[in-house]
């Protein structure tokens, strides 16, 4: 079931919310986080059923080891060698649903092998849930987690607004909020502030990223099937699929955020304007920042972290991005994409320690700051080339379009238009003509407004920040004030997105 659908907001978010707060007044104690578990499953199964014996396996299964991991009775080589077992199990599933035929083909080029490709469909959200998980075990292992029962444990994993797509979460935030639910009262300013929040992320789902997307489909198909991209067409896909999936993924983590405040139930933040970023290394803190977490915490400090000098500090981030590129998805782009930004990272964490005693004079500064806003747009922005291509080729394709490779092409209405200036681009080698995929400029000035917005204005919580809309401490930037006018506002806001829901698209993030 999707976020961005009839069944969701109009039936299901509803429905399971009157449920929730009706037993919260009623016996037993653990009827809440019972009918939240219920709902939980019943909205993963809604997608394949078939696969909900999965997710409950893997509950049962990492709750009882998490159980014997936090064991004090237990031998310390025991621990560790159950803890591996424990890892190398989840993983093991992880890697078959989602990388035996990227592996099998590994073998095919190897060996020269023609194996046939296995008929395997990935589960939703086994990536989200599988690193919770082992995080969970790690924890117990080392002492960090606090005995829950069953249920909440299933409600930690399971929870329907964090399920799908993230954020990932720790277990030391949310049990004792799923605890705190029978105890807290019901507070009005918690429906107000998720269903504000969730507004949000449906207006940027339906009215911007699936809009923005119409501009780089089409090209990114054609590079794919072997088409040749030229350089406006090129810069227009590139730039649009880099809004789209701004505005996808943060679209998707305000929803989750807006639907867990509607039980009272604060969630981290995953997306915090990372188009702001001056460098690589202050957008991995922005972007997707509970799975920048758990590679840091959990891979990049196991691997040495920056213990062991700075040659196998920067292959350590090297290695953790390029494992992170490999989490989002079974192909060779998603390699080509870590490896990208593990380089990017190195770069930036080389530069500031050769520069780490320069100071720049504050007339440069502003100067400097866009240089660098631009220089990490334009990083990123490649890096995204490999995300979205579906082959290598088309990639490059699309690259060597970005570059002018394949020439400059522009429609040709404004030969005309443009007079004497015409005539001399197309003196230079500028080509006027029109192909089925670039017919008008007129993207780019739709584009330029939204680059403007999330480069400068500031995001949902930065306005709530006083409602402590996230776990985390936010920045407070303007103040959204619950006045009738915001009502009718966040209702107009409301409908346009639902009138927007007739043809229902995915979220990009659920492939992963």
């Amino acid at each position: 079931m999707l976020f961005n659908s009839y069944e969701f907001i109009l039936l299901f978010l509803p429905l399971v919310a009157l449920v929730f707060y009706w037993l919260k007044s009623t016996e037993p104690a653990a009827a809440p986080i019972l009918w939240l578990v219920l709902a939980s499953l019943f909205f993963y199964s809604w997608w394949r059923p078939e696969y909900l014996s999965l997710l409950i396996y893997s509950i049962v299964g990492n709750y009882l080891l998490g159980l014997y991991l936090g064991s004090s009775e237990i031998e310390l080589r025991i621990k560790k060698f159950v803890l591996g077992l424990g890892v190398i199990a989840n993983l093991s599933v992880l890697a078959y649903y989602k990388y035996a035929n990227l592996i099998l083909d590994a073998v095919n080029r190897i060996v020269g092998l023609e194996w046939d490709s296995l008929s395997i469909l990935l589960p939703l959200a086994i990536s989200f849930f599988t690193f919770q998980q082992i995080a969970y075990l790690v924890d117990s292992f080392q002492g960090k987690t606090k005995h829950y029962g069953f249920l909440h444990y299933c409600l930690f994993v399971s929870f329907f607004p964090q399920l799908i797509a993230g954020p990932i979460v720790h277990h030391r935030d949310m049990m004792p909020q799923f605890v705190a639910t029978r105890k807290s009262r019901f507070d009005v300013s918690n429906l107000a502030i998720g269903i504000v929040i969730f507004t949000a992320g449906l207006a940027k789902k339906v009215l911007i990223a699936d809009n923005v997307a119409l501009y780089a489909s089409p090209i990114f198909a054609k590079a794919d099937a072997g088409g040749v991209v030229t350089f406006f067409e090129a810069w227009q896909a590139v730039s649009a699929y880099s809004l789209q999936l701004y505005f996808d993924f943060s679209g998707y983590c305000d929803m989750a955020v807006g639907a867990a405040r509607c039980f009272g139930i604060v969630l981290p933040m995953n997306f915090n304007s990372p188009y702001k970023s001056r460098n690589i290394i202050e957008f991995w803190r922005r972007w997707h920042i509970t799975l920048s977490n758990f590679l840091r915490d959990y891979l990049y400090i196991a691997l040495g972290g920056n213990r062991k000098g700075a040659v196998r500090r920067y292959l350590n981030l090297f290695l953790t991005m390029l494992l992170g590129g490999l989490w989002h998805g079974a192909g060779w782009n998603f390699v080509i994409w870590g490896g990208l930004h593990g380089s990017y990272l190195m770069i930036n964490h080389a530069w500031k320690a050769l520069f780490s005693g320069v100071s720049i004079n504050d007339k440069l500064k502003p100067a400097t700051s866009i240089i660098s806003l631009l220089l990490t747009l334009l990083a990123v922005a490649v890096g995204w080339v490999f995300f979205r291509a579906e082959t290598f080729n088309g990639a490059i394709e699309v690259l060597s379009g970005m570059l002018g490779v394949n020439g400059v092409l522009l429609p040709a209405k404004y030969f005309d238009r443009w007079g004497d200036f015409s005539v001399a681009l197309k003196s230079s080698g500028v080509i006027f003509g029109d192909v089925a995929t670039f017919k008008t400029l007129s993207a780019f000035w739709t584009m330029i407004p939204l680059w403007i917005f999330v480069c400068k204005a500031p995001n949902i919580y930065n306005l709530l920040a006083s409602y402590r809309p996230v776990l985390e401490e936010v920045e407070p930037i303007g103040k959204i004030r619950f006045t009738p006018a915001m009502g009718i506002l966040s209702g107009v806001i409301f409908l346009f997105g639902l009138l927007s829901l007739n043809q229902v698209s995915e979220f990009l993030y659920f492939q992963f």
